[in-house]
């Protein structure tokens, strides 16, 4: 009986660290499986950057969903909503999915952490799964990264304007100026996160935010941009070189350096 052929696979967050990785391998590993873990909560410029990285490569990209939504996990858990304490979304919309695709088989997952990141990424407790990490293997930090996605034509998603990480329209690891952001690039998507804080049957009051309601923040609006422009000016003074999309990370990582959810955010 012949062996079982072992499984390539890459998961794309619409990030790019996973797509500089899908980059440089697509061509040394042709059978690789890409794929994404869909939500159907996602902001437009992450389908948009995904046909464009799938145009650009020529690859296949599996779409990956839970077979319920979004909506239904909430009512699981009593509406109570994702947060970093309570991961639920992503177990149950990302991780599962994802442990579906494999099922028994042995699988190699390559991973999108760089060679200046101390975080391991998702890494599955299934021993048939083994994840490998090329990033770190050949050296490769932020800097080459961009190189990668720029040197290819795909270049950066649309959203780093003014955001710097993959994941849900209302993802909780969402900064302050990033959800006064999307109220003004997505107003609709930003209405429809205010309805997930108010829709509650019993009485009980969640937030995305800790601290504060989403209209409490965005009253807050003006405040928050003027304090997030001037720290952008500060960061380009101490480093005139660097790219925009660079600066505008380093900044929001200043306000906030809580980790996301890995399996999301590469």
């Amino acid at each position: 009986m012949s062996k079982k052929k072992v499984r390539h696979i890459l998961g794309l967050s619409g990030g790019k660290d996973s797509t500089a990785l899908a980059v440089l391998l697509h061509k040394e590993i042709p059978e690789m499986e890409y794929f994404f873990c869909d939500t159907h909560k996602e902001l437009p410029e992450t389908y948009e950057y995904l046909e464009r990285i799938k145009a650009r490569l020529g690859i296949k990209i599996h779409y990956l969903s839970a077979k319920r939504g979004f909506d239904h996990w909430l009512d699981i858990y009593g509406g109570l909503l994702p947060s970093p304490k309570m991961r639920w979304c992503t177990k149950q919309m990302k991780i599962l999915p994802l442990e579906k695709f494999i099922g028994d088989d042995e699988a190699i997952s390559y991973i999108g952490i760089r060679a200046d990141e101390n975080r391991e990424g998702y890494i599955s407790t299934k021993p048939h799964i083994k994840p490998v990490f090329p990033f770190k293997e050949k050296e490769l930090v932020k800097a080459d990264i961009i190189r990668l996605l720029e040197d290819s034509g795909i270049g950066l998603p649309d959203y780093y304007r003014w955001r710097s990480r993959s994941g849900c329209f209302f993802c909780f690891f969402q900064r302050k100026y990033e959800w006064v952001m999307l109220a003004e690039e997505h107003p609709d998507l930003f209405a429809e996160a205010v309805e997930y804080e108010q829709e509650h049957s019993d009485g009980r009051q969640y937030t995305w935010t800790q601290g504060e309601t989403l209209l409490e923040l965005l009253a807050r609006k003006e405040q928050i941009i003027a304090e997030h422009e001037k720290a952008i000016l500060r960061e380009k003074k101490d480093n005139p070189n660097r790219a925009l999309a660079q600066v505008l990370e380093e900044v929001l990582d200043s306000e906030d350096d809580e980790l996301p959810c890995l399996a999301c955010h590469l």
